[in-house]
C-alpha cells in the first residue's frame, strides 16, 4: 500500500470529497467540528506530520488549510470558516507543533482556536491595533502608526 493509499483509508469517512490536485496529492475538505477527528485519524494511523497551517481569505469566508506531510505525499485537511466569527478547536492537544501555525493564522487572520495553549502574538509588534489582521482582504493597513518600528 503506498503513502497515499494509507493516508486515503485513513480518512475514508471524507472519501466522497476526496481531490487529488496533482500526483501524491489529497485535499480533503471537512468541517471545523470534524477537524479533530480527521487529524485523530492521521495520527492513529501513524501518517505523517503537520508541515503548517495556510490561512487563505475568500472574501466571503476564510479557509484553513492543514497540510501533512509524509516524505513527498501532502495531505491538506480544508476547513471552511465564516469570515463574521472564524472560530475553530486548536489541535494542540493533539499535536502540541500546531501551536506556532495557530498563533500565526491568529494574528494574521483573525482566526481564534478554541483551547490554545499560547494566544501569544508571534509577528505583530505588541502595540498593534486590536481587530487589524494584516492577511485579511479588507483589512485598512494605511491606519496602522508605524512610526514605532524604528
Amino acid at each position: 500500500m503506498t503513502t497515499l493509499e494509507l493516508a486515503r483509508m485513513l480518512l475514508l469517512h471524507w472519501q466522497a470529497d476526496f481531490r487529488t490536485p496533482e500526483a501524491n496529492r489529497l485535499d480533503v475538505p471537512i468541517s471545523a467540528p470534524e477537524l479533530q477527528t480527521a487529524v485523530s485519524a492521521l495520527l492513529a494511523g501513524h501518517w505523517g506530520y503537520l508541515a503548517g497551517i495556510t490561512g487563505l481569505d475568500h472574501s466571503d469566508a476564510l479557509e484553513l488549510l492543514y497540510h501533512f506531510a509524509d516524505g513527498a505525499v501532502i495531505v491538506t485537511l480544508r476547513v471552511s470558516l465564516p469570515r463574521t466569527t472564524p472560530t475553530v478547536a486548536s489541535i494542540c492537544r493533539l499535536v502540541p507543533a500546531a501551536s506556532v501555525f495557530e498563533r500565526e493564522v491568529s494574528e494574521l487572520f483573525g482566526v481564534t482556536f478554541r483551547g490554545a495553549p499560547d494566544t501569544s502574538r508571534l509577528f505583530l509588534p505588541d502595540d498593534w491595533p486590536e481587530g487589524v489582521y494584516p492577511l485579511l482582504k479588507d483589512a485598512v493597513l494605511a491606519e496602522v502608526d508605524h512610526d514605532h518600528a524604528d
